[in-house]
């Protein structure tokens, strides 16, 4: 049977983790294919390794790696780590928050399983799905860090800084990736765009944002990270 590896890097996510796999393991997933679920607890200060290790206790019949950073090394490396333990014939990123919905996996599974497609981005601006109204200035700083991507890469995807990115496994465990921080979504575009031959899709999903008083994490010192990202690794290709 074809496997499905959901990577879910967590960093004090003790509020919404317990959810969050809940909901993952509840997906029902399209044509025969399984999943296993990676879990990158990011050296978290809160009980999300307590709430992780209840979880994998109570659903013994789920197939669940989980693994802790020694120290907090940030998202894009807890990333890595879970893409080089993934299993998995096909490789999603699962944010340990509420805002994507794994319900959605099967929309992006179905142009990969169908022969189409090789990457598969899940877009929070098209379709015509549920998206919670936040912050005008992110939507316009995603956009912006989209388009400026676009330009170095010569896609045209909608949605760049979108969590949902589903690779083939053989695709992305062949990328050498080194940010450690957000800066794995510019990279990660940059580099695949790169492989000669590569079908990149995107399809509409839903998305419910958080606050900061929610628990968000990004900010501003984040986006000027990720235009530097876009500059290195777009523009001047760096490996």
């Amino acid at each position: 049977m074809p496997l499905l590896s959901v990577i879910v890097p967590a960093f004090n996510e003790s509020k919404t983790i317990a959810h969050i796999l809940a909901k993952v393991a509840a997906v029902s997933l399209h044509h025969g294919v399984e999943k296993e679920i990676v879990v990158i607890n990011d050296c978290s200060t809160d009980n999300t390794e307590v709430l992780v290790k209840e979880f994998v206790d109570k659903n013994p019949e789920l197939s669940i790696n989980y693994l802790a950073q020694a120290v907090n090394s940030g998202k894009g490396a807890a990333i890595r780590r879970g893409i080089a333990e993934a299993k998995g014939d096909f490789v999603i990123i699962q944010d340990a928050d509420m805002e994507y919905d794994p319900e959605e996996f099967n929309a992006l599974l179905e142009p990969i399983i169908s022969g189409h497609a090789d990457v598969v981005y899940g877009s929070r601006f098209m379709g015509s799905k549920p998206h919670r109204i936040l912050f005008f200035w992110h939507t316009v700083g995603n956009r912006f860090l989209t388009f400026l991507s676009n330009a170095f890469t010569n896609l045209n995807l909608s949605d760049m800084e979108t969590c949902y990115k589903m690779f083939r496994a053989e695709i992305i465990k062949n990328i050498s990736l080194r940010e450690n921080r957000f800066g794995f979504e510019p990279e990660v575009t940059a580099k695949i765009s790169r492989i000669k031959g590569i079908r990149i899709y995107e399809v509409g999903i839903s998305y419910y944002g958080r606050t900061y008083e929610d628990g968000k994490k990004i900010g501003w010192k984040d986006g000027f990270r990720a235009i530097y990202c876009i500059v290195k690794y777009g523009l001047l290709r760096c490996k």
